[in-house]
């Protein structure tokens, strides 16, 4: 895979995920000391005249760790974000973030109005914000306007660029890291249909199951070299939204490149609306549908 366009590039993406962790961690209330630490190695790697990827593909993990204010575990993080383009721990604090602290974290948008286009767009994702940007809908919230909208998408464009390109890989290599949308379609297909005709078996979830009851179906199945678990979501927001039994949790795992949780959901607006959709990939779903 080729290198992102330039060493200023690879240094303002490992910044903005390093920020990006760091306000998830302020938004989830966790040890300041560690959201700081985030932001101090944000700003070294900011403020670095060489590529940080340079730094690492010269010297590896130890040259990232020699450089004031990153430590051992944040020079692992920039490191994995350098190899393979993705954060596991940047992944999973966003979707265990509350879905109004993770659209605050984006340029222009504070706690307000964040949780005014949660509800008014129904978006839980930045893809799914990217995109209501793009289509129209984020300019028609009330108090946004045409003017802010438009600089609201460009700082999350920008904002989400910056992570893709660390990613260094045509479409073709990118795809083969993840499900196609059609298979996590099918997969979600699959469990619904099966989960309605109670065809599958049953498990007792420990939270938001007082009475200990076997009542959340899970289907194991495989596409390919894919292997698939998906069951409903029992999410304290599923539950919240009355939205169990349409929230799917899918859980994806090959040889290669470990395991992947997706949710789907059924699109509330937009052109996909009443369309089952794969939060996080609701661009490549809208695209996909556009297609067939």
């Amino acid at each position: 895979m080729g290198h992102a366009e330039t060493p200023r590039a690879d240094n303002e993406a490992v910044a903005q995920a390093l920020r990006e962790m760091s306000e998830l961690l302020d938004a989830q209330h966790d040890n300041p000391y560690r959201a700081l630490a985030y932001r101090h190695a944000a700003d070294t790697v900011a403020g670095l005249e060489r590529s940080v990827r340079e730094i690492f593909e010269r010297d590896g993990a130890a040259g990232l760790d020699a450089l004031p204010t990153i430590g051992s575990g944040i020079a692992a993080a920039i490191g994995e974000l350098l190899t393979t383009g993705r954060w596991r721990q940047l992944e999973q604090a966003r979707a265990t973030a509350e879905p109004s602290a993770l659209l605050a974290t984006v340029p222009g948008v504070g706690p307000a109005l964040a949780t005014r286009l949660r509800e008014a767009l129904d978006v839980t994702t930045l893809e799914a914000l990217e995109l209501a940007a793009h289509d129209g809908r984020l300019a028609r919230v009330p108090r946004v306007g045409a003017r802010r909208a438009a600089a609201i998408g460009a700082a999350l464009t920008q904002m989400l660029d910056r992570g893709r390109a660390l990613r260094r890989g045509d479409a073709a290599s990118l795809a083969r890291e993840e499900p196609p949308i059609d298979v996590l379609l099918d997969v979600d297909r699959e469990y619904r249909a099966a989960a309605h005709a109670g065809k599958l078996p049953t498990i007792a979830p420990r939270r938001f199951n007082p009475k200990g009851e076997s009542w959340l179906p899970v289907l194991h199945t495989r596409r390919g070299d894919w292997r698939f678990s998906a069951l409903y979501s029992n999410t304290a927001r599923a539950h919240e939204l009355d939205r169990v039994h349409d929230w799917v949790v899918i859980y994806a795992e090959d040889r290669d490149h470990g395991q992947r949780q997706y949710t789907v959901v059924t699109a509330a607006r937009g052109v996909v609306a009443g369309q089952r959709v794969v939060r996080g990939r609701e661009t490549a779903c809208r695209d996909w549908y556009a297609a067939h």
